[in-house]
């Protein structure tokens, strides 16, 4: 069997963990003696055992002897700091395992090549750059943090199939349909926070927790320049954290954290910075349509999820669409269409088969 073939099985077990192991990446590792798998194993979540220890750890006693003429594959450099853990390179030099084949590079400023020197220094054959854009995709949060300081941005939005995200009267209409309800509140529980605007988040007073997919519940934000958002609506119970940005005040009541930020051309970028100084590495935009554009004059998006229904509105409040973007993904949900879009130029590209 190839390189590929081990570092696909790493990736699809990493991706196990999918909503459990921020602000760590997630991480699959596979051990391998003659075209034979003798262990595997993920990052469960954050704080327990790394993908190399469960791996190692999962090999049967009768094959702990093949461990130093085995090749472990792992989807990410192994880490060489002591953290909740102890170091992973530091274990794979103790087992004397022969081979370490890697996808990615560790960008985070404690590891960041430390863990290959670490093996090399040990006398370990070290292959890099094995599925290497696959890895990028399947840990973008992670890898968008550590280079550009900032969580990945998704903006998500539902529209007509004629374009149309909402009624010009404000009048409510549901326009996905069941199935794909269910899916976005499930991407909830993936991400790290999910936004609304304050015209969105006064007029629909969104709930904007995971309530049709068992999981953590994403921190979730609102603009309110002037705190006027009404304290019964519902981004102040007791449901999930909530950050409320405005101009006015920084304290925290309960499990609502008030953020002060200038509302001017820094407001997003400077959000951006204080969720990544919290260690969240993702945020869902959800609208509405001007806070769209806003993350998008200012090149400050990642991705977009578009969900289209059959419904025809004929008029009403048009989508926000990306200029630069490149169609990535496309997926039938139930009687709607999910396209997924990636910015042009992006490190973080879709990777056809991946999961999203």
């Amino acid at each position: 069997m190839s390189h590929e073939h081990y570092m696909q099985r790493c990736l699809q077990l990493a991706q196990q963990a999918k909503g459990h192991t921020a602000p760590n990446p997630m991480v699959g590792a596979v051990l391998v003696h003659s075209g034979r798998v003798i262990g595997e194993g993920w990052h469960h979540h954050y704080g327990a055992a790394h993908a190399e220890v469960n791996c190692l750890d999962n090999v049967a006693v009768q094959d702990k002897h093949l461990i130093p003429e085995s090749t472990m594959y792992v989807s990410l450099e192994p880490c060489a700091h002591q953290g909740l853990t102890p170091p992973c390179a530091l274990r794979l030099v103790a087992e004397k395992v022969k081979h370490v084949v890697i996808a990615n590079k560790d960008p985070f400023a404690r590891v960041n090549g430390k863990g290959i020197a670490m093996l090399e220094g040990a006398g370990i054959q070290v292959t890099t750059g094995i599925m290497e854009a696959e890895g990028l995709w399947v840990n973008r949060h992670f890898f968008c943090a550590h280079t550009h300081k900032r969580p990945y941005v998704i903006l998500k939005w539902a529209q007509t199939a004629d374009g149309y995200i909402g009624t010009t009267g404000r009048r409510s209409i549901q326009i996905s349909g069941p199935e794909s309800m269910a899916l976005s509140h499930k991407w909830r529980t993936e991400e790290g926070a999910i936004m609304v605007g304050h015209t969105t988040a006064l007029n629909d007073d969104p709930r904007l927790t995971a309530r049709l997919h068992h999981g953590k519940q994403p921190l979730r934000i609102a603009l309110d320049r002037d705190l006027s958002l009404p304290s019964t609506h519902h981004l102040f119970d007791e449901d999930a954290a909530t950050w409320i940005v405005n101009e006015r005040d920084e304290t925290i009541a309960g499990n609502v954290h008030y953020i002060q930020l200038p509302f001017d051309e820094q407001l997003l970028p400077a959000l951006l910075t204080r969720l990544y100084d919290a260690h969240i590495l993702s945020v869902i935009v959800e609208g509405g349509a001007a806070l769209h554009r806003s993350f998008i004059q200012q090149g400050l998006w990642d991705e977009a999820r578009v969900i289209t229904s059959p419904l025809q509105a004929g008029e009403g409040l048009a989508a926000a669409i990306p200029k630069g973007h490149v169609a990535a993904y496309t997926q039938q949900v139930g009687k709607d269409t999910l396209q997924i879009y990636t910015r042009r130029g992006s490190a973080y590209s879709y990777i056809q088969g991946q999961e999203l």
